[in-house]
């Protein structure tokens, strides 16, 4: 199986210099290279510009300026036009199925976080002195980089990544053939309903409260950003020392949160694969879930709108991110794998509207946001706890009598 490791970087300040230097010109390297290809469209002759044509320069490049991208591993920077390949790719991909295009944009030295090394031994080296007392990452042009290591590296490292968060260094390795590690059979199944009230519900009835991360860190970050909107937009060479403290400030409250909703998602996650053996989950579409309704036009009033919902629909959105239900089914079948578990997604369409004892179908089954009440049978229950046993049911786990 294939799994990543993200340990926390500790440079020297020459260091850091270094590798601050290493991002800003991978990232004038992905500018220049996406200015290249609008400029060849824009000419009259359409010219298209791929991978191959740009890498094939990344020789004369190099050589043209020594002191700048002739200093990076020539493979991180075939990765960085690899990156920008994408981005077209996946251009061209949804103009093709219809969605928003989202044109791949110039990215500021603040915007570009991470570089790639496609392989170990090739532009850095994992645990480059082995017999050293901490683990160090080499990489060209930085040096040997100490890396706080709290964790056993298993398998073999394929690709190492250095991403930058806030003032924060990171390298991230990605390992196959790692082995499982299998965990003893528990003979339980159950299946999960994701909500906003509660966190998860099981089948069983469980409910596993709704942490809200960022609901209680939400006066923190909004004073914080009324002191960054103070100084209005400058560029980052123009920004005062305050300035820089307050872009700072905002950044480590947002890391904060989602630190705390990965360490709540992972937390939950490893629970059910110690309790259970199967577990099915709702197929969400996250993305359609918090798409923002469509404007009204009135028909009566020339440039008037009719009311659409859309104030109550921002804050279900953000109860929907904060709960954060993405991260946590990516970790679920994660550890699964790992553990030797099964994770059965299922189509959630109607789960909450029908009756798990008789099957009756009816957006009146649910009176409240908590009561289910069928109205055909009269069977009553937890409305979290219907849309687990349905969710479980459909899956074809075998579970308690309902009725």
């Amino acid at each position: 199986m294939i799994r990543a490791y993200k340990f926390l970087m500790r440079p020297t300040v020459g260091q850091a210099i270094s590798l601050g230097d290493m991002l800003r010109d991978h990232c004038s390297l992905y500018n220049g290279a996406l200015q290249e290809r609008r400029d060849a469209y824009r000419h009259a002759s359409k010219t298209s510009v791929k991978y191959g044509q740009q890498s094939g320069q990344l020789k004369e490049i190099r050589s043209f300026d020594p002191e700048r991208q002739g200093r990076w591993s020539f493979s991180s920077q075939q990765a960085t036009l690899r990156r920008l390949d994408k981005a077209f790719a996946a251009f061209f991909r949804r103009i093709k199925t219809g969605d928003k295009p989202g044109y791949p944009r110039f990215r500021g030295v603040n915007w570009f976080d991470t570089v790639d090394f496609p392989k170990d031994g090739d532009g850095c080296r994992w645990n480059s002195t082995p017999h050293g007392p901490v683990a160090r990452v080499r990489l060209q042009g930085v040096g040997h980089v100490r890396v706080h290591q709290h964790h056993r590296v298993e398998g073999r490292v394929k690709t190492v990544s250095v991403k930058r968060e806030g003032r924060q260094w990171y390298v991230i390795l990605a390992c196959d053939e790692v082995p499982a590690e299998p965990l003893p059979a528990t003979g339980a199944v159950t299946g999960i309903d994701m909500g906003i009230a509660h966190f998860l519900t099981t089948s069983d009835g469980e409910h596993q409260p709704n942490p809200r991360h960022s609901k209680r860190n939400a006066d923190a970050l909004a004073d914080a950003q009324r002191e960054l909107k103070a100084f209005g937009r400058r560029k980052r060479e123009n920004r005062s020392v305050k300035h820089h403290r307050a872009v700072e400030k905002v950044a480590r409250l947002h890391r904060k949160v989602r630190r705390q909703r990965t360490d709540h998602a992972h937390k939950s996650a490893l629970t059910m694969i110690r309790t259970y053996d199967v577990i099915a989950h709702e197929r969400l579409s996250i993305a359609n879930m918090v798409r923002t309704p469509k404007s009204k036009p009135d028909p009566e009033q020339s440039g008037a709108f009719l009311p659409n919902g859309a104030a109550a629909k921002a804050g279900l959105n953000r109860s929907i991110h904060d709960a954060g239900w993405g991260v946590f089914l990516g970790i679920l079948a994660h550890k699964a794998e790992s553990a030797g578990r099964v994770v059965i997604p299922v189509d959630p369409r109607n789960t909450s509207r029908t009756c798990p004892a008789c099957g009756h179908v009816s957006g009146k089954n649910r009176t409240t946001q908590e009561k289910f009440e069928c109205i055909q049978c009269g069977h009553t229950a937890n409305a979290d706890q219907v849309g687990a046993l349905n969710i479980a049911i459909r899956a074809g786990l075998v579970l308690p009598d309902v009725a």
